[in-house]
């Protein structure tokens, strides 16, 4: 995961961009419920009404309010309240308020000025309740009126009277006494079954005024179901724009990801490159980036929103009601523990599947590259049992850990449906004691959900999460690798800037990484411009080895090897490699052209260059045959031509260069022996002021060098001309004799 948001640092603004429109999300989600709530609490139980301070009240009303009221509450109440007289308002006004109040035209009103809510609340909802419940002749009202007859003298009261009745004839400090012991009565009731009844008395006066209660009502729900379609317009947008800038900045980071890779594995020298196979490489350049690129859309889309949307949901909650709050820890429980179970099972595997991907990648390139040898030597039953085997543990590994996250999605389901019954069953008990209003049981169930959801959304992440942190994890092998070679600070200079072309070297040593014996011992000689040095040995003696030392492919394990005097590991790798036309033993080609592949290490090569190395390389007959000549496809890896023209436009690639050194690494081997006698002699009469190194299997290759090195186990054991080497050198003479008729021996 930290090596995944490494990556991602470079794109701090636009991800600081995206945390800014999640919030956004989240906040339009979570709003959502509330407005749900609101719509079955205020615009459908309550009929719109939002608050059950009245916005108008008739004096008759508001005088009966005052009967359960102290001196004080009166006064706040007539603060707030003052009566709607047509002297205070223009014509226009008065007649629109005598529209919306019809009542307004025979009976007093009083208008509230907007201020002092939650305090007329608190003054007025009792009263309101204790209004209308005695006009109803409700329960409460009714025993409270039955208490006061049985206190009251009869001369007083008589048994028609209600109880507002009562209250009204009553001298004010014994009425006072009485509403006193009434409001603490009905203080231990919950809370919202006082507003709801006040609510419910507030309708009723409403209708009396004239006010259209059902237009009220309308207009409630349908102001909060424009505000949440809003919501969710904001959120789609949100959601819209997160999901482009996430694109943008997973894409990005890919596209870094594939470069700085390419570009590392670029300076790998030989050490690195044995320490990862090429199918390895391929799917660590392509597969892990893909995985690793899913993995960072996903992190930035849901990692950073889940936990969001979760701690809004939790705040929601605990503003809706926190008894209920320990349902919501048993759904998050349930489903942490099985997540963390499901993990466990799952982990091995995703580790695994990484490594099976390598290894049938492996097994398919070895299969396609060796077709023709499979072929050849009718293996195809076995291969194919090979690479049914990979294919067949790759399949049971992706079965097993599909078959454990398909589990996952049904069981974190049931988890949410057996945590809504819960909040349900639990709710309903809370309904029915009056602590609780539907609305708030459907938004408490909806942000049950969203909380849940946040999980699960992780849970997606937890499904791709071990296998993209493998593949991050195998992309940073290959960016941390420490090369073996490196660059000096500063570049040594020749001393002798017109001396071209001389190579040598010094008591040469090398011993690959972690072997325990030398490939190469004490390896001395001189290569000078104008001639040919030699290397012949038999198989395994360190002749590739030692080429391979001159590129620096390898750095020297001890002695040295100058170029114009100058130690090639005091040189800077581009401008060693400038001075060297290296010819592989096994001729590569890329894809394009004839001409753009004899072209390619001069980007500045001229026609005339060109055309002048391919005849140096006796390429020029097979290249006029094409009918596009030098403009002639290539395909990738040279399929489309043969050996022997492969290994000539090699050998051109190197000439077009015009480099001081030239080493052909066996690179005459499939060329017949005429084209190899022209493509010498042409080399020798071209190649007039160039250094030349050629390893060679063949006697005739080398034989008319003006230096010949013969290997053996790793050491010069001969070193001469042909001649000198047939004398003085036993291995150079049985090699000799076993390529040579006895005729040819004596002859030379």
């Amino acid at each position: 995961m930290f090596i995944i948001l490494k990556h991602l640092k470079k794109s701090v603004a636009a991800m600081l961009t995206v945390t800014i429109l999640l919030i956004l999300q989240a906040y339009c989600d979570l709003s959502l419920p509330t407005y749900t709530s609101q719509i079955v609490n205020v615009g459908i139980m309550q009929g719109g009404i939002e608050s059950p301070v009245p916005e108008v009240i008739r004096q008759s009303e508001l005088d009966l309010l005052t009967l359960f009221l102290d001196e004080d509450e009166i006064n706040t109440v007539y603060l707030h309240y003052s009566p709607m007289e047509q002297s205070q308002y223009n014509t226009t006004k008065w007649s629109d308020y005598t529209k919306k109040y019809p009542v307004l035209k025979t009976e007093n009103l009083y208008i509230w000025d907007k201020n002092e809510e939650d305090r007329l609340e608190t003054i007025l909802s009792i009263p309101m309740m204790l209004t209308f419940g005695a006009k109803n002749q409700s329960e409460e009202t009714l025993a409270m009126r039955d208490q006061l007859l049985s206190t009251l003298s009869p001369e007083i009261v008589n048994e028609d009277m209600d109880l507002l009745s009562i209250l009204s004839i009553l001298p004010p400090q014994q009425r006072s006494s009485i509403v006193s012991g009434m409001k603490d009565a009905i203080a231990q009731m919950p809370e919202m079954i006082v507003t709801q009844s006040a609510i419910t008395y507030l309708k009723a006066e409403y209708e009396v005024i004239g006010v259209d209660v059902d237009q009220l009502q309308s207009n409630y729900i349908l102001l909060a179901g424009l505000k949440m379609v809003g919501l969710a317009l904001a959120a789609t947008l949100a959601s819209i724009l997160v999901t482009l800038f996430a694109a943008r900045i997973a894409a990005k980071m890919g596209r870094d990801l594939r470069s700085r890779t390419f570009q590392k594995v670029l300076s790998f020298t030989n050490t690195e490159m044995d320490q990862f196979s090429t199918a390895s490489l391929i799917t660590r350049s392509t597969n892990d980036i893909q995985q690793v690129q899913m993995l960072a859309v996903m992190l930035i889309r849901i990692v950073i929103y889940s936990p969001i949307l979760a701690a809004g949901g939790v705040f929601k909650i605990l503003n809706t009601n926190t008894s209920m709050a320990w349902t919501l820890a048993v759904g998050v429980g349930a489903i942490m523990t099985l997540i963390t179970t499901l993990m466990v099972v799952a982990m091995p595997k995703f580790k695994l599947m990484q490594k099976l991907v390598d290894r049938i990648n492996l097994v398919t390139r070895e299969i396609l590259t060796g077709l023709p040898v499979i072929r050849a030597f009718s293996t195809e039953t076995h291969e194919r049992k090979r690479f049914d085997k990979v294919n067949i543990d790759l399949t049971k590994n992706h079965l097993f850990v599909n078959r454990v996250m398909t589990f996952m999605m049904p069981a974190l389901m049931l988890i949410m449906n057996l945590v809504s019954i819960l909040i349900l069953w639990v709710g309903a008990d809370k309904i029915n004691g009056g602590t609780m209003q539907v609305g708030d049981i459907m938004a408490f169930i909806q942000y049950t959900m969203q909380i849940i959801m946040s999980f699960l959304m992780l849970t997606m992440i937890s499904v791709i999460l071990p296998r993209a942190a493998i593949s991050a994890k195998r992309i940073d092998e290959v960016l941390s690798v420490e090369t073996v070679i490196h660059d000096p600070e500063t570049e040594e200079e020749p001393i002798d800037k017109k001396r071209k072309g001389h190579l040598e070297f010094n008591n040469v040593t090398f011993r690959y990484p972690n072997a325990k014996e030398d490939v190469l011992s004490d390896i001395s000689f001189v290569a000078k411009p104008g001639e040919t040095t030699a290397i012949i040995g038999s198989t395994g003696s360190g002749k590739s080895t030692l080429i391979n030392l001159i590129p620096r492919f390898y750095d020297v394990t001890a002695g040295s090897i100058r170029i114009n005097g100058v130690d090639i590991r005091k040189m800077k790798q581009n401008s060693l490699r400038n001075k060297l036309g290296y010819v592989p033993q096994k001729g590569v080609l890329f894809s394009g052209s004839i001409e753009s592949n004899i072209a390619f290490g001069k980007s500045d090569a001229t026609k005339e260059d060109i055309k002048s190395a391919a005849r140096i390389a006796q390429a020029t007959e097979f290249i006029e045959a094409k009918p596009e000549g030098f403009n002639a496809p290539i395909s990738q890896g040279g399929t489309n031509v043969s050996g022997g023209q492969k290994q000539r436009l090699s050998i051109a690639r190197a000439i077009a260069k015009n480099p001081e050194i030239y080493i052909f690494d066996d690179s005459f081997s499939a060329l017949d022996y005429k084209t190899d006698s022209v493509l010498r002699k042409t080399l020798k009469e071209e190649l007039t002021e160039s250094t030349v190194i050629i390893v060679a299997q063949r006697i005739s290759t080398i034989m008319h060098a003006e230096q010949i090195l013969v290997l053996d186990e790793g050491r010069i054991v001969g070193k001469g001309t042909h001649k000198d080497l047939l004398k003085t050198c036993e291995v150079y003479r049985q090699i000799a004799s076993s390529q040579l008729s006895k005729e040819e021996l004596e002859y030379e």
